[in-house]
């Protein structure tokens, strides 16, 4: 791979029939062009994250991912309601997810801890009312 490669996605609010399409289109992209598996694992749990949550709390939005030969750079931008504690938000198990959607088997907590913990450099700018774009940064080696 000599340039960057560059994959858009629109990720519809409430639509939790397509949500993780766009992150596994990534893995499989990732996957095709030879990225090692421990990398597409890592890429394509912390966007399948990022992207349940868009789904969940921010009323969709738009994720880019540009992959090059030294790393994957994956922008979730929303424009949702925001993150009022960033820090209580990153606690493992802390959900502000409706009864429905844990009914649904999704708002567990885990979502920011693990886009974390399976990416290499990760930041939150969030604004209240205005929303929330996280750009996550995974590392080829």
């Amino acid at each position: 791979m000599d340039d960057k490669i560059v994959l858009k996605y629109t990720v519809s609010p409430d639509d939790f029939t397509r949500a993780g399409e766009a992150s596994s289109n990534v893995k499989a992209k990732l996957k095709q062009i030879g990225v090692p598996p421990e990398v597409v694992r890592k890429a394509a749990i912390a966007m399948y994250e990022g992207e349940i949550n868009m789904v969940i709390h921010a009323n969709g939005g738009e994720i880019t991912v540009t992959i090059s030969p030294e790393d994957i750079t994956i922008v979730l931008a929303d424009t949702g309601p925001g993150i009022p504690d960033v820090e209580k938000a990153m606690q493992a198990g802390f959900s502000t997810a409706p009864d429905n959607i844990r009914n649904l088997g999704f708002g567990a907590g885990m979502g920011l801890p693990n886009m974390k913990k399976y990416s290499d450099i990760m930041n939150i700018d969030t604004t209240l009312g205005v929303g929330t774009t996280v750009t996550m940064v995974i590392h080829m080696q």
